[in-house]
């Protein structure tokens, strides 16, 4: 791709999924901005596991020691099953062998924290707050954005990275219903089954609650007695403690039938009120704390500020049509998980990651060559997302009311470990680089799955992995390097590579294999 061939892209949303992306077309020089139609980014939310899948990528972008230092290291979830005034543990998973099978292990970091780091490593100027999208008009091979500040944007590609409700999808599906031609599985709505509550306390004293004293994460996941309802705690790195309590209803719901509820009513489900409705319905649950002592809910509610607890729909669906003429979907945009495979921001971030390679491949701009790109994105996307969504659905049966969760929880507590490093080589095996980056490494056991356009894809557009590009990024991470030139004296790397025209530097691949079969026939 020629410096007059790159795109343009709008990115509507500022999530991590948007982020990510604006991160990775910043590190191409691929012109890019992002509209957010939120003023300002709260601290909301819970904690999130971030590991093998994702940390070759944050090496690649040079913020995985940074990672690590906002985060807590994760070894095994702990579970408990409510009792009649506790709670009773039963055997924890251990996640330890993720390491051995990718040479990575897992980190729990608040979300707050995680949004921080990302945010920082998109320009500023890039990102334009308090943009609401009205309406996106197409003309003359253009795609132009109008917000509600009276403002427009003009690109060639717009991603849609605003979330289930998401502006572009809806604009999108629009045009493809009025032609008859979006499937009747994307007009349905978002389907829920399941509502969270979710927050972070205040830095807690040590002497009261052990676990935020501890050097590796204490995570907890309690299933309730006889009623509809898990809850989960996990200590971070910044003296806090995240919590997320779960809500499992009778049957699924949607937004629209929900709001179409409380409209009749004058009231909202999704407001400062029902938050606090089910604070006060959860603050007697039990929290097991590491000395052995039990705590409650309420204790951590009170040890929250107010403006950083939310109540959240947890909707699951991966709809069926990613993309349209000049847009393209990102993340619950396209697809939501529930939380309980720990998979929603990372099947977003791997969706950036994927379309970041593809506009590097992309030869043109032309509607051909972007129709072709988003057509190898959803090829791509879909399989990992299937595994992802099918995985969460699995694991959220264990915090089922009922049989059925008593009968998942003790099967996943109680695995064989041939079967349990079946399942964790399954979950690992997608761990996606950047292809305009230095590559990592491969670590571990288990070989990943590899991305086509970390190859086969560079091959289509006449150039490389392992380009000008790449081996610019190489030069500029080595080039203080020292070098002995003889009467003690030394110079730098920078020193020959300034030296060397540039046509003749080149960054390759150092395979390593011995193959069973030489012969066949003659």
């Amino acid at each position: 791709m020629s410096a007059d061939d790159k795109p343009t892209v709008l990115i509507v949303g500022a999530g991590l999924g948007g982020l990510l992306l604006g991160t990775l077309l910043e590190k191409l020089e691929v012109p890019f901005a992002i509209f957010e139609r939120a003023s300002a980014v709260k601290p909301l939310g819970s904690a999130m596991s971030i590991g093998p899948t994702l940390l070759p990528l944050f090496e690649q972008l040079g913020i995985y020691d940074e990672l690590v230092a906002i985060g807590k290291y994760l070894t095994h979830i702990r579970d408990y099953k409510e009792t009649q005034n506790s709670a009773e543990p039963v055997p924890p998973l251990d996640l330890t062998l993720a390491e051995e099978l990718s040479g990575y292990g897992y980190y729990i970091v608040a979300r707050p924290k995680l949004y921080e780091l990302i945010l920082k490593q998109v320009p500023a100027h890039k990102i334009h707050f308090g943009s609401r999208v009205l309406n996106i008009t197409e003309k003359d091979e253009k795609v132009t954005l109008h917000l509600s500040n009276s403002a427009t944007f003009t690109g060639d590609i717009i991603v849609g990275a605003d979330g289930a409700y998401s502006a572009v999808r809806q604009r999108m599906y629009e045009q493809l219903k009025a032609k008859g031609e979006l499937p009747l599985s994307d007009q349905e709505d978002l389907p829920f089954s399941c509502t969270a509550l979710v927050g972070q306390t205040k830095v807690l004293d040590p002497k009261e609650f052990p676990e935020v004293a501890l050097e590796f994460c204490h995570f907890t996941s309690t299933h309730g007695r006889g009623k509809p309802f898990s809850w989960n705690t996990f200590n971070t790195a910044q003296g806090t403690m995240c919590w997320m309590v779960l809500e499992h209803l009778s049957k699924k719901t949607s937004k629209a039938a929900m709001d179409q509820r409380f409209r009749d009513t004058n009231n909202s489900e999704w407001g400062d009120h029902p938050a606090q409705a089910m604070c006060d319905e959860t603050r007697d649950f039990p929290v097991p704390i590491k000395d052995g002592s039990i705590r409650t809910l309420g204790d951590l509610y009170e040890l929250t500020p107010k403006e950083y607890i939310s109540k959240v729909m947890l909707e699951e669906k991966v709809f069926q049509t990613w993309y349209h003429r000049r847009y393209v979907l990102l993340g619950d945009a396209c697809h939501k998980l529930t939380p309980a495979g720990g998979h929603g921001a990372v099947t977003a971030m791997h969706d950036a990651l994927a379309l970041a390679n593809l506009f590097y491949a992309m030869p043109t701009t032309t509607s051909a060559d972007i129709t072709r790109v988003f057509e190898e994105y959803q090829k791509e996307r879909l399989p990992a997302v299937m595994d992802s969504f099918n995985n969460s659905k699995q694991l959220a049966k264990k915090s089922d009311a009922g049989i059925m969760g008593t009968v998942v929880l003790y099967l996943m507590t109680n695995m064989p470990a041939w079967l349990w490093r079946m399942v964790q080589s399954k979950m690992l095996r997608f761990r996606p680089q950047c292809g305009f980056l230095r590559h990592i490494e491969l670590k571990g056991t288990l070989v990943p799955v590899v991305s086509p356009k970390m190859d086969q894809g560079f091959r289509d557009t006449n150039t490389s992995e392992w380009c000008d590009h790449s081996a610019q990024t190489m030069c500029d991470e080595t080039r203080d390097f020292p070098i002995p030139l003889g009467d003690t004296k030394t110079g730098a790397l920078g020193d020959l590579y300034d030296l060397t025209p540039k046509e003749l530097i080149s960054e390759v691949m150092l395979e390593e294999k011995v193959f069973k079969i030489w012969r066949y026939h003659r």
